[in-house]
């Protein structure tokens, strides 16, 4: 379990960070050269972590269903949205927006058993988890004071009278 909580750390610690260097290269290079980039370079990445690890193994590919073999293509559209997302939302507000929405139809798959997954009984307490957690957002997004507001508009004034 300890490996399992770690590894999803990791893999929280990583979309973040990979969210903002995809929103970087995106205001210089355009969403599809970003997206090309990322999933390129991830591929080749992979490819050899691949051999180094799996040796041959990794082109051993049995008993896949058809459907499975797009996830790459799902791939494209999570960058696409997440690299838009941020661009319109700043990072902290999009990743708590795609957090959010992640365990939502997580919890909707598993509790239709849909995709291959056990189907595991709907609860109260899962709504109740999910509900708390749409509050935080609403409650992270617009529950800023009055004088932070007001510290962001002189700063915002301040900006744009340098730049004239």
């Amino acid at each position: 379990m300890l490996a399992g909580l770690f590894s999803a750390v990791i893999a929280g610690l990583l979309v973040g960070l990979q969210n903002i260097f995809n929103t970087r290269v995106n205001d210089h290079a355009g969403t599809w050269s970003t997206t090309a980039l990322v999933l390129g370079l991830g591929f080749l990445a992979s490819m050899l972590l691949g051999l180094v690890f799996e040796g041959t193994q990794l082109f051993v590919l049995e008993h896949i269903k058809t459907w499975h073999w797009f996830s790459g293509l799902i791939g494209v559209g999570v960058v696409v949205c997440l690299v838009q997302g941020t661009k319109l939302l700043g990072p902290t507000f999009a990743i708590s927006i795609v957090l959010t929405s992640q365990l939502g139809f997580a919890l909707l798959w598993d509790s239709l058993g849909w995709f291959g997954l056990e189907k595991i009984p709907f609860t109260t307490q899962q709504l109740v988890g999910v509900l708390v957690i749409i509050g935080g957002v609403i409650v992270f997004k617009f529950g800023g004071s009055q004088k932070t507001d007001k510290v962001k508009k002189v700063h915002n004034q301040m900006k744009h009278a340098a730049g004239r």
